[in-house]
């Protein structure tokens, strides 16, 4: 049953991929819908409320300017209500002001599409800062990640350095996308049940005549943009496995779908926006094949479960599982959610076997199995790209991708962004597992401790906000070391692929000739995923070794 439960999931994805992809690509050509109608006068109203002119073209120097303004703007307003809450209104439970280095990791954290907590949402935010914290940036982190995906896909098509408007490319993502599927999901999540309410808390007697305090608030309007802007951030400290935000199995599916849904379409929409849906259809498969390696893998760990009470009796790995949802679930959830760095949990992460807790870490250091919105599908590319440099050094032929040579400022570029990610990994490991601040934090000695802080420093880095669990990361050390590796892992990336969608755009279109390598194959599919393993294999594995890998080799022991 539980290999049912997860092929019927997988088949309501791609079954959805080329309607939701189509919409999209209508959405960011600016093609003519019915919906304008519906969303033109909200938009030209935001336009004229906001001094922005629509039809305005940027280069790439002014995209990102307007991306990271407009960002800085959103994070410093963020950052105030969350030290002000005290004194701001909608806080019906009288919580306090958040500490600084908290309130800055934060707003970090939610700006970049992370979503990591190192509070717990019902005890440490009002409902105000629950809307303008964590709600709104949810919106804006997400369409920002779109608009970035969008941009350098007509710098590689473009014929100029004209990469659209900024400021209409996040309206649109909001308006006609995210918007609306919210609605429609917090509708539904809360007729299974989840809360939707201004007020507090409540109190209720127990079956054992004991008074308990029961938080309720906006979860459904959470969760539901939580998902599809493959966010994190839960309104309760258990995160997807409360069942106030995770009620029934209906919704659990609901929240696995809405995950992918966006990540996986936009594939598929860059393929139709090159004009070029093989291409599209390429980087979707070797997507799939890491995607499907990793599930497979957590989902055969989970269910070997640990040999030691194997041997008494109790099969498969249900610490730290939901037991309405199961290992199935759980396993799948593990792996869409690092996948589309969503980071939302329904399982503890840190009671996984070490293989399952693996898989959840590669998917991260990886980076680029679908991912978050629009960066999933930009750091996808930026291997790409350097698997073209390299099959062109095969052959020894400058290396092209559609029409448009690579050379050395875009494989530069491309490197210095694959790079940086391992750093802002490992580094920050190290140093933690020196300082003994940071070093007390650490639940658990051993291979374990070291997988928590490395789990940790590899979720702010990938932008997927999950925990493992086990690590106390509310110190001034952990908040500002994490807060620094989420901004770098969000906006260095970022930055290089704008400048090499710059660079791509005016550059002269080559024809295709008989030696031109192809990229649209199954061959060249094989080679992207090869390089994607061999790359992260090299970076990666030596703290991987000394981490889950030896901890499950003990574990066998």
């Amino acid at each position: 049953m539980g290999f049912v439960q997860v092929a019927v999931t997988l088949a309501i994805i791609l079954l959805l991929v080329k309607p939701a992809g189509s919409y999209l690509v209508k959405v960011f050509d600016y093609d003519k819908t019915a919906l304008d109608r519906v969303f033109g006068p909200f938009e030209r109203g935001i336009y004229r409320l906001t001094g922005v002119r629509w039809n305005e073209a940027m280069g790439w120097r002014a995209y990102l300017a307007a991306m990271l303004l407009s960002n800085f703007a959103m994070l410093l307003l963020m950052y105030l209500v969350l030290r002000l809450q005290t004194y701001l209104p909608l806080n019906p439970d009288g919580i306090g002001n958040m500490p600084a280095a908290q309130a800055f990791n934060t707003a970090v954290s939610f700006i970049t599409n992370t979503n990591w907590q190192s509070y717990s949402g019902e005890n440490g935010l009002s409902y105000l800062s629950q809307m303008l914290a964590v709600t709104f940036p949810m919106f804006t982190s997400a369409a920002t990640g779109f608009a970035a995906a969008v941009a350098f896909i007509r710098g590689l098509i473009g014929r100029r350095d004209n990469l659209g408007n900024f400021y209409v490319d996040m309206v649109r993502a909001i308006t006609r996308v995210f918007l609306p599927l919210s609605l429609v999901v917090a509708l539904f999540l809360v007729f299974q049940g989840v809360p939707q309410t201004i007020r507090g808390a409540v109190e209720a007697t127990t079956l054992e005549g004991q008074t308990q305090t029961i938080t309720r608030g906006l979860v459904a309007s959470l969760e539901s943009i939580k998902h599809i802007g493959t966010n994190d951030g839960g309104w309760f400290g258990t995160n997807a496995a409360h069942p106030f935000e995770n009620p029934t199995p209906l919704a659990n599916l609901v929240h696995i779908v809405c995950m992918m849904l966006l990540p996986t379409s936009l594939v598929f929409a860059f393929g139709v926006m090159i004009k070029n849906k093989k291409q599209g259809w390429a980087i979707f498969a070797a997507m799939s094949i890491i995607f499907m390696v990793m599930l497979t893998t957590v989902f055969t760990a989970e269910y070997r479960g640990v040999p030691a009470l194997d041997a008494l009796g109790v099969h498969g790995n249900m610490e730290g599982k939901e037991v309405r949802l199961g290992i199935s679930e759980s396993a799948l959830f593990t792996v869409v959610t690092t996948a589309a760095t969503t980071g939302s949990v329904s399982s503890m992460h840190e009671s996984l076997t070490p293989m399952g807790g693996f898989t959840a870490l590669a998917e991260m250091m990886l980076n680029n199995v679908f991912g978050g919105k629009g960066v999933g599908l930009l750091n996808g590319l930026l291997y790409l790209i350097l698997s073209i440099f390299i099959c062109g050094l095969m052959v020894g032929r400058t290396p092209e991708f559609l029409g448009k040579k690579i050379e050395g400022g875009e494989v530069k570029l491309a490197s210095i962004a694959l790079l940086v990610h391992p750093v802002i990994i490992l580094a920050p490991t190290a140093l933690a597992l020196i300082r003994p601040e940071a070093v007390a934090s650490i639940s658990n000695p051993g291979m374990h401790g070291l997988t928590e802080v490395l789990y940790a420093f590899a979720s702010g880095a990938a932008n997927n906000g999950s925990a493992f669990a086990g690590l106390n990361v509310n110190t001034d050390f952990y908040n500002i070391g994490i807060g620094i590796v989420m901004l770098l892992g969000r906006y260095i990336s970022i930055i290089a692929m704008l400048a090499i969608a710059g660079s791509l755009a005016v550059k002269r279109v080559v024809p295709v000739t008989a030696g031109t390598l192809r990229t649209d194959t199954p061959l060249f599919t094989g080679v992207l995923v090869m390089i994607i393993v061999v790359i992260g294999a090299l970076t990666f594995f030596p703290a991987l070794a000394l981490g889950p890998i030896a901890e499950h080799l003990a574990m066998l022991h």
